[in-house]
């Protein structure tokens, strides 16, 4: 991968959809006129959610943070399913393919909106394949090095990039993803050359971080907080506008000698395109609510998350405008996969 002149991408291990069976083919013809706790209930089984990223990292955490609770509001149960790689698109295809019948749902990241910009051969159109219900929340991405790297703040951190081009190893969650774009244009503003090492989650990242196998990271404070907690790795900025409530000794990247910088990751959930609107209006509102509990609320602020919960329309909005801005990110900044 190519990240304009700043990032080369060094790949980890990949990795691995199934049909639609003919008993809820049938039940698309119901579909619309259907409840959707009705439809739940015709498919007497759980309604699996889909995280397209490794089981421990943000959006999973914030889904078993979640879900639950809105399940009990619905009366439904919630299956969390990991289907990561390809920058999330591999579990995206795969809710893409599922019957619009209220039991496969979506629970993406930003890279929903970069992933049609960045990622070649994809097997379904993410501008057309998705019915948006809420942005659920949004997680800081951090910059943070091994406890034995030699740099104590990002000033140091760019001289010892620039002295050695393309040998420091920045691990983030994955293609396309923000803690990915985020590395691009933080080595582009540095002007300085690092290794990209994209893996299928921030917290398979933190391990490697743990165990020394990468130099640094771009990923949420969630996922980098533990290895830091442990002593094994240091943060050096955030990249939000302002300093985090939860690291308030870590500065941000704009007090850092980059004005402006500003990159988040955020989840949010999605059904298939054709999902009956009467469901996916009972799903944002159960999410809404669930949001609105003051435990759900504490649980979400240790892990780092502020909660959202817009309308599908005000979501659907956010997603088409961001997908256009990351398509000119993409192309003025030169990033592609190769």
């Amino acid at each position: 991968m190519t990240i304009g002149r700043g990032v080369t991408t060094r790949r980890p291990n990949a990795g691995r959809i199934a049909s639609m069976t003919l008993a809820r083919r049938a039940l698309l013809g119901v579909a619309a006129a259907l409840p959707f706790s009705a439809i739940a209930r015709a498919q007497a089984r759980p309604v699996r959610v889909v995280v397209p990223f490794a089981a421990g990292g943000a959006a999973d955490s914030a889904a078993r943070t979640i879900l639950p609770r809105m399940g009990e509001r619905l009366s439904i149960t919630f299956v969390v399913e990991n289907r990561t790689g390809a920058g999330g698109s591999i579990g995206g295809g795969e809710v893409a393919r599922a019957a619009p019948d209220g039991t496969t749902l979506l629970w993406d990241a930003s890279s929903h909106i970069v992933n049609h910009a960045l990622l070649r051969g994809l097997t379904f159109d993410y501008t057309t394949a998705f019915t948006a219900i809420s942005q659920v929340c949004t997680f800081p991405q951090v910059v943070a090095v091994k406890a034995d790297f030699p740099a104590a703040d990002i000033a140091a951190f760019i001289a010892a990039a620039k002295a050695r081009p393309n040998t420091i190893n920045m691990g983030t969650q994955g293609n396309a993803t923000a803690g990915h774009l985020g590395l691009a244009r933080f080595a582009r503003e540095a002007g300085i050359e690092v290794t990209h090492v994209p893996y299928r989650g921030g917290a398979d990242a933190a391990r490697d971080l743990a165990a020394g196998n990468l130099d640094g990271v771009f990923i949420t404070a969630l996922s980098a907080r533990p290895v830091v907690e442990s002593g094994r790795a240091r943060f050096l900025a955030v990249a939000t506008a302002q300093r985090q409530a939860g690291l308030p000794g870590v500065p941000t990247l704009a007090e850092s000698g980059m004005p402006g910088f500003d990159v988040s990751e955020w989840v949010g959930l999605f059904a298939p395109a054709g999902t009956p609107a009467e469901a996916t209006a009972r799903l944002h509102a159960a999410l809404a609510e669930t949001l609105a509990e003051a435990e759900v609320r504490a649980r979400l602020e240790r892990l780092g998350a502020v909660p959202v919960g817009n309308a599908p329309a005000d979501f659907a909005r956010f997603v088409t405008q961001g997908r256009a801005a990351m398509a000119t990110l993409v192309r003025e900044a030169n990033i592609r996969i190769e």
